[in-house]
């Protein structure tokens, strides 16, 4: 609107000028037509006097019905509206200004920071980039009612801002079947996983300053940057947007009000980071170092083949709540057994039965490295050739001839990569159905150069051919 205020001043003053006719006409036209536009929006602002005004306007320079006022009159009225309009131009674009300089001004050692919603947590209260998680220190019953029997009101609200939005009470819910908890923890049985819950109160117990929430009483947050705080840790600063059935605004007014303020809040501190006088490269969040992990033999999900990565990627539900999972479940490292039964099919009883699944072939490789406890050096595959065939033949009795006997081959020659597909189809099995830090120490690993072997203990494994 800024732009068309100081069109319309410099349409009023050129009728100062000796123009045609046909301009007048235009000018009375146009000004009808952009007044009563700007009288009903501001009537939709519940600004009354600004809608009478302008309202007014517009049917004096309506061209249906001219208003004889003589010359000199009407250049009088066409420089005080053009002074008008240059006004709301000058008001309104310092209105922009103040706005953006509210945005773009952090306190000392803080990139963008508004004091009234923003708060420290432990980096146990991190949430994911585009993540929104309510929270609440008191129960606001009403909003709990809504949230519950229309779910689908914050979900598409979630789509439309480009955020994923987690409503606690709902999170159990959500996840279908109990695979994602299961995924995490498979030894846990229906009735645990059952009693598991979660409260709306449950992230603000990792808040740097405890009086901090009296402060949180409805309301999301989201995650907005990680810094060293003054006491030499890692914390997660998130903002938080209060949200309430009491407020007096309508629901759908504040969730798009919240929305929005997260746009411009965003978008802010994107050009902060990029400014050239903003600290340089030490003032940005070190994320690599965050993300560091040195665990050797850390699942790289690059290795998987791709049906294997998107089963994995659909598990563990990335996006929803991933660190609020993590801190739910506590998973441990509790190993079931694996049985092979008679007719070679490979179960684990002790995580509710589940059965791992894999292709002939790359079966016959697991159970040949599962023979071998002291691993295999790669290099010296081929002199396991003849046994990889024996088990194959177990396996498949009717199932030799001259292409299978060449994927024996070929698997079993260390210059080519088909051992490395295989040992990638097995880890993606047992990875496909929980997570790594289980699943570990039953797939085949080992350090380059060095014998490959799978982890698992021995007294673990139950051969009910034998």
């Amino acid at each position: 609107m800024k732009q068309l205020y100081l069109f319309l001043a410099a349409m009023l003053l050129l009728c100062l000028a000796p123009m045609p006719y046909g301009y007048f006409m235009l000018v009375r036209f146009v000004m009808m037509v952009t007044c009563g536009t700007m009288a009903y929006r501001y009537f939709t602002m519940q600004k009354t006097a600004a809608a009478w005004i302008f309202g007014a306007l517009a049917l004096l320079f309506q061209p249906i019905y001219k208003i004889a006022l003589g010359r000199g009159l009407w250049n009088v009225i066409d420089v005080l509206v053009a002074l008008l309009l240059i006004a709301l131009f000058v008001m309104e674009w310092q209105k922009g200004k103040n706005h953006l300089h509210d945005k773009m001004i952090p306190p000392s050692g803080s990139p963008l920071l508004e004091d009234n919603n923003v708060f420290e947590f432990s980096l146990k209260g991190r949430l994911a980039p585009k993540e929104l998680i309510y929270v609440a220190s008191e129960e606001d019953k009403t909003l709990t009612d809504f949230f519950e029997k229309q779910p689908e009101v914050l979900e598409g609200w979630g789509q439309m801002i480009g955020f994923h939005i987690v409503y606690l009470p709902l999170l159990m819910k959500r996840l279908q079947a109990k695979e994602v908890l299961q995924y995490r923890a498979p030894y846990l049985t229906d009735a645990e996983l059952t009693e598991t819950s979660i409260g709306n109160d449950f992230l603000l117990q990792y808040l740097d300053n405890p009086n901090d929430k009296k402060r949180i009483k409805q309301g999301f947050i989201r995650t907005e940057d990680i810094h060293r705080g003054s006491d030499d840790k890692d914390k997660a600063q998130n903002r938080f947007y209060p949200l309430s059935s009491n407020s007096g605004e309508p629901l759908g007014d504040q969730l798009h009000r919240i929305g929005k303020q997260i746009s411009q809040e965003q978008a802010a501190q994107k050009r902060l980071l990029q400014a050239d006088d903003w600290g340089g490269s030490d003032s940005i969040p070190e994320q690599a170092d965050l993300n560091f992990n040195s665990q050797i033999g850390e699942e790289n999900t690059d290795d998987l083949l791709e049906e294997i990565r998107q089963r994995i990627a659909k598990l563990r539900q990335r996006g929803i709540a991933e660190e609020i999972l993590e801190q739910l479940i506590h998973p441990d490292d509790r190993l079931s057994r694996l049985v092979i039964t008679k007719d070679y099919r490979l179960l684990l009883p002790d995580y509710n039965e589940m059965e791992i699944r894999m292709e002939p072939l790359v079966k016959a490789v697991y159970l040949l490295f599962l023979n071998h406890p002291e691993g295999i050096l790669f290099k010296h595959l081929p002199e396991y050739r003849q046994e990889l065939t024996q088990i194959y033949m177990r396996l498949k009795p009717n199932g030799m001839n001259e292409r299978t006997l060449q994927s024996i081959e070929d698997v079993t020659n260390p210059t080519l990569n088909s051992i490395n597909e295989k040992c990638a189809r097995i880890r993606g099995a047992f990875v496909g159905q929980f997570d790594n830090h289980i699943a570990k120490h039953y797939y085949i690993d080992g350090l380059r150069g060095e014998a490959k072997r799978i982890a698992l203990p021995r007294e673990l494994v139950v051969w009910e051919t034998v």
